[in-house]
């Protein structure tokens, strides 16, 4: 059967059952009942009979899946990769699943009941991420594992752009010493690869590690000192290029190995013209969480002015380059908090917030608004869900929702969705 029913067994993990899998939920689990309750099993597809073993802990039990017992007829060989937490399923499969989760959030969550459209297809189902980020250790890259003891080495990783892997197939890691991690982004429109190594120390102690780097093909490295939240401790230029340009729909942007770009830029260009088309026509646009604009510069050509607030001076100050490359003169950036923006005469808001969703200030906001239409784009369908419940409840009348698959193998999903007064 697939890679996980030969999962090696783990400390954490004891104690095996036979469980009938019935469907799957948010995080890609099969959910099971036995005698003693639910359980919640990865690796498994409804309608399987599975072995599995049951982790120890609070809450609801989850489970690994050790063996299939009876298969179900989407399924299909997996690569091991901890981050494709759904290649066990057919691509076509996939797409019903993630529907399946944002309607389940939508009757659970935000107790409404509403017609979800079919999941927009990724138009790569492999090799479509455009960043990636490994431990650098000395048997090559790795993941950090997640549920295991150790760190998992990569070979090859299937869910990156080719040109990402081809730099990847040169690297000596010693070499790259003393980074103990590296970042990479690539391009699918120019075919270049930037690069991040990760480490303490000064810019010298990194210079050997950047000049095999280049010598590899990547047009440019940066430096991020360690941090607890990603890229926060400050990132500098070592060799080459910071940033490197990528076509989003109908925008080409600014990227960079350390500062935030969706990972998937022809299915993310996709849900830009989507949220584009749902926002109408009219005098002034806000983009909240907005980022460099990739989003709200899809709503130039319709708004006679767009605003797009970000806390990000990194993001703010590439969306600006990129405006004054591209001749947008409606395009206004600003600097400061979605919860606490004040911009008065506004007919549409665009939100893209993290995955935490809307902070309650930033609903108060947006229902105290002049805005009659909110386009909501969302990456995790139960802060979405909790967000679309409290703002129907106020009043709003929801729209098109519309699941758009950004990431192909894994059980993560993006939502467009529009709601009016």
């Amino acid at each position: 059967m697939s890679d996980a029913a030969h999962t090696p067994a783990t400390p954490e993990h004891t104690g095996l059952v036979t469980l009938e899998i019935e469907k799957l939920v948010a995080g890609g689990l099969g959910l099971a009942r036995d005698a003693d309750g639910v359980v919640l099993v990865r690796g498994a597809l409804p309608g399987e009979q599975v072995t599995a073993s049951l982790r120890d802990g609070r809450g609801v039990r989850q489970g690994v899946t050790r063996e299939v017992l009876r298969a179900s007829p989407d399924r299909v060989d997996a690569t091991a990769l901890p981050t494709a937490d759904l290649a066990h399923a057919s691509y076509a499969a996939q797409l019903i699943f993630k529907r399946g989760f944002v309607e389940e959030a939508l009757t659970r969550i935000a107790k409404v009941r509403h017609t979800v459209q079919d999941t927009v297809p990724s138009p790569r189902e492999w090799f479509y991420r455009n960043t990636a980020q490994y431990l650098v250790t000395p048997e090559g890259f790795a993941y950090r594992e997640r549920r295991g003891s150790g760190p998992l080495v990569v070979g090859a990783d299937p869910l990156v752009m080719p040109q990402i892997q081809a730099i990847m197939d040169k690297l000596d890691t010693e070499r790259l010493s003393p980074a103990t991690e590296i970042a990479f982004r690539a391009s699918l429109l120019t075919g270049e690869v930037v690069a991040a190594v990760i480490g303490a120390g000064e810019t010298r102690a990194f210079l050997r590690a950047s000049d095999h780097l280049m010598e590899a093909g990547v047009v440019g490295v940066s430096l991020a000192q360690p941090a607890g939240k990603r890229f926060s401790a400050g990132v500098r230029l070592i060799a080459g290029e910071s940033e490197i340009r990528e076509q989003f729909g109908l925008v080409q942007v600014s990227v960079s190995a350390t500062g935030f770009a969706q990972v998937n830029p022809e299915a993310a260009g996709l849900a830009y013209i989507r949220a584009a088309e749902l926002a109408g026509k009219g005098e002034h646009a806000v983009d909240l969480y907005g980022g460099a604009g990739a989003i709200g510069r899809h709503l130039s050509p319709s708004f006679r002015k767009v605003t797009v607030l970000d806390s990000s001076p990194e993001a703010l100050s590439r969306g600006r380059q990129d405006v004054a490359l591209s001749g947008e003169k409606n395009v206004t950036y600003r600097s400061g908090d979605a919860a606490r923006f004040s911009e008065l005469g506004t007919d549409v808001i665009v939100v893209d917030p993290p995955r935490a969703g809307l902070e309650p200030d930033a609903r108060e906001h947006i229902h105290a608004s002049t805005a009659d239409r909110l386009v909501y784009v969302s990456c995790d369908p139960a802060t979405w869900a909790r967000d679309i419940g409290d703002l129907t409840r106020r009043g709003w009348k929801l729209g098109a929702v519309i699941p758009h698959d950004f990431y192909p193998q894994t059980s993560h999903i993006e939502i467009v969705s529009v709601l009016e007064r």
